[in-house]
């Protein structure tokens, strides 16, 4: 999900793609600008806000959401529902894993549900980014645990929340073109339930890290 902030008082700047801390406020406040103008047009204020947000999510996430930085998931094409539930969570800190911690509390601490709608709306409607074909054997054997699950593991087939195509679906993120080592990342993360989720963190807790690389490329690939 989203990542690129500030947070305690620390300020970051966009430099390439990247975070990168000892930026004035201006830096940050003034570049939340372009967001999507056509997401709540009949309040000027909150479409502001929302056009402002963009500019701030685009240093770390990419225009229009597409990410050239592995470290930062790509936004474009992805579930309203999806982004509006966690940014929320980011602002409320119920989302607590590190990266939701270090990069995202402090860009949601001010967020209004408005802005959140306008946000959602904006990305979930930008053209999701290509997939990146990986090693052939690991991306066989990906869409084998998507598909199919791992039964004798209690692994259940991916597709059955995520969509045929890893499309996603609600509240369920799309994972199709995703980063490779982003999605790993997470995988781990609900595996060791320091992203807590209770339904991934038992899809997930018995993978092993050659197959969560595998599920990932695939999915990466899509």
């Amino acid at each position: 999900m989203i990542e690129g902030a500030a947070r305690g008082g620390v300020r970051w700047q966009a430099v390439a793609g990247w975070c990168v801390r000892g930026a004035c406020s201006a830096a940050i406040l003034a570049p939340i600008a372009f967001m999507a103008a056509c997401a709540v047009k009949s309040n000027p204020p909150a479409q502001a806000e929302v056009v402002n947000t963009e500019h701030v999510c685009s240093s770390c996430h990419g225009m229009d959401g597409r990410s050239v930085s592995p470290t930062f998931p790509n936004l474009a094409g992805q579930q309203a529902q999806y982004l509006e539930t966690q940014l929320k969570a980011f602002r409320d800190h119920s989302r607590a894993d590190p990266h939701a911690h270090t990069y995202m509390w402090g860009m949601a601490a001010r967020l209004t549900d408005p802005t959140i709608d306008g946000v959602a709306a904006f990305y979930s409607a930008q053209t999701p980014a290509a997939g990146s074909p990986g090693d052939p054997a690991e991306m066989a054997a990906g869409q084998k645990i998507f598909e199919e699950g791992i039964p004798s593991r209690n692994v259940p087939a991916c597709k059955g929340c995520h969509g045929d195509k890893a499309e996603g679906q609600a509240v369920f993120p799309r994972l199709a073109g995703q980063h490779r080592s982003y999605l790993e990342e997470q995988l781990a993360a609900f595996a060791s339930q320091s992203r807590a989720n209770e339904i991934m963190h038992e899809n997930s807790k018995n993978l092993t890290p050659a197959e969560i690389t595998q599920v990932a490329t695939y999915l990466a690939a899509q």
